[in-house]
C-alpha cells in the first residue's frame, strides 16, 4: 500500500467530456434525458458532461455491485445503486452538480429520504468509480472531492488498467493507494465489507 498523489486544481468536470450545444442544466434536467446505452452523462455547476464505458469496466462494476449488495442487504445497512443512479450534490439548493457513480452505497437511516421519482439527493456514503484507461488520476481525484466535499464519507477509484485502488476520506490532501496484495474494506463506512484488491480485476 502507498500514499500519493496531490488534488488536482481542476475546476470543471475534466474526466469527462463537454456536451456541446446545451444551456445551462439542472439535475432534473438530466434525469429526464433519454436512456442511452453507450454514453454516460452528468451535470456539474451546471455544464452537462458526457462518458462512455467499456466491457472491462462494466464487468467489474457490475460484480462489485453485486458482492456489495449481497453483503449490505445480508446485514440490513442499508442499500446499493448500480450505474444509473444519479445523486444530486447540489448542497446549495440550485441542483446543478449531478454524479452517477458505477456503484453507490447508502446507509439504512438515509433511505427514507429518497424520493423514488428524483435522483437521491444526497451523496452516496461510498462513492465507487471505475476509471477508463484514458481517464487519469488528477481528473478522477477532482471528481473524488466532489463527492467528499458534497458528504461522501469515502470513495474508490479503481484503475484496471494498473490493477490499483485510489482510496479517498474526507480531509485527505492526497489519496491512498492499494495494490493488488492489499484489501478493499469498508471501514467504518460499510463495517466489515472486505475484499482482496487482486479479484477485483480477474
Amino acid at each position: 500500500m502507498t500514499t500519493a498523489r496531490a488534488l488536482p486544481t481542476n475546476s470543471l468536470a475534466p474526466w469527462a467530456e463537454i456536451v456541446p450545444g446545451h444551456g445551462a442544466m439542472t439535475v432534473a434536467d438530466l434525469v429526464a434525458l433519454p436512456d442511452d446505452e453507450v454514453w454516460r452523462y452528468e451535470v456539474v455547476d451546471g455544464v452537462l458532461g458526457v462518458g462512455s464505458s467499456v466491457y472491462k469496466a462494466t464487468r467489474l462494476a457490475g460484480r462489485l455491485f453485486a458482492t456489495l449488495l449481497a453483503f449490505v442487504l445480508t446485514h440490513d445497512l442499508g442499500d446499493v445503486t448500480p450505474p444509473d443512479g444519479t445523486y444530486d450534490l447540489d448542497a446549495s439548493g440550485q441542483s446543478t452538480t449531478g454524479l452517477v457513480p458505477d456503484v453507490g452505497y447508502i446507509r439504512a437511516e438515509l433511505l427514507p429520504r429518497i424520493n423514488p421519482d428524483k435522483a437521491i439527493s444526497f451523496a452516496p456514503d461510498l462513492a465507487i468509480e471505475i476509471a477508463l484507461d484514458n481517464q487519469y488520476r488528477p481528473a478522477m481525484g477532482r471528481k473524488a472531492t466532489c463527492y467528499l466535499d458534497a458528504g461522501s464519507r469515502l470513495v474508490w477509484i479503481i484503475y484496471p488498467r494498473w490493477r490499483q485502488v485510489d482510496v479517498w476520506r474526507p480531509g485527505d490532501i492526497v489519496s491512498t493507494t492499494l495494490n493488488t496484495d492489499d484489501t478493499l474494506t469498508g471501514e467504518n463506512v460499510v463495517p466489515g465489507f472486505a475484499h482482496p484488491v487482486a479479484t477485483l480485476f480477474v
